[in-house]
């Protein structure tokens, strides 16, 4: 994707954050505080530490199960494609598995917290060597999200990912042990 089309498709994911909820807001009465749902998302992520200090676009997918309007259990997918610098060439991608805690602020606005496990795949090229990581770290993460309809949901959320690389791989030429993730997501959620 060049970067006119990530700014476009920036720009109109974080309009509906903004714009649409004031033109479609309809209160908590109108729907279900449980059930099943699914998501899609867009953001960025910066990626910290040594050789994988780089920044790119990302993809998520998710489905849920909401049981009240303060908790619920989600499975993600998140492709964060390539990543790296210089020597080290990288992709990511993997699963998540988390407890999301919500507090409702009003009827249509809340605020939430997110902990689980996050299930990687890290190809790292680098140095003519070739490796794949397949790990299980912490994920957390923090949002707000925003009731559009009766089922559908615009949310902005923030996730910290850690995966781990062998510091004795690739002859001990990396200068870190793994990447941390920044992530920064906006998205849409269609409850049932």
């Amino acid at each position: 994707m060049n970067s006119k089309a990530r700014i476009a498709c920036a720009t109109i994911l974080s309009a509906s954050v903004f714009a649409a909820p004031a033109a479609f807001a309809q209160s908590s009465s109108d729907r279900d505080a449980s059930g099943p749902y699914i998501k899609g998302s867009y953001g960025g992520y910066k990626s910290h530490n040594g050789d994988f200090d780089d920044s790119n676009d990302l993809y998520g997918a998710g489905v849920g199960y909401q049981f009240n309007q303060f908790f619920a259990l989600e499975a993600d997918y998140i492709d964060f494609g390539n990543f790296g610098k210089d020597d080290v060439e990288s992709k990511l991608k993997g699963g998540s598995l988390v407890a999301v805690g919500r507090l409702p602020v009003t009827d249509s606005f809340g605020v939430y917290a997110k902990a689980g496990a996050f299930a990687a795949a890290l190809d790292v090229d680098a140095f003519d060597e070739s490796e794949t990581y397949d790990e299980v770290s912490p994920v957390v993460g923090a949002g707000v999200d925003f009731r559009i309809t009766e089922h559908l949901t615009t949310f902005l959320e923030y996730n910290r990912y850690n995966v781990d690389v062998d510091e004795d791989d690739f002859n001990g030429q990396l200068n870190n042990d793994g990447p941390d993730f920044d992530t920064a997501q906006v998205g849409l959620k269609f409850q049932f």
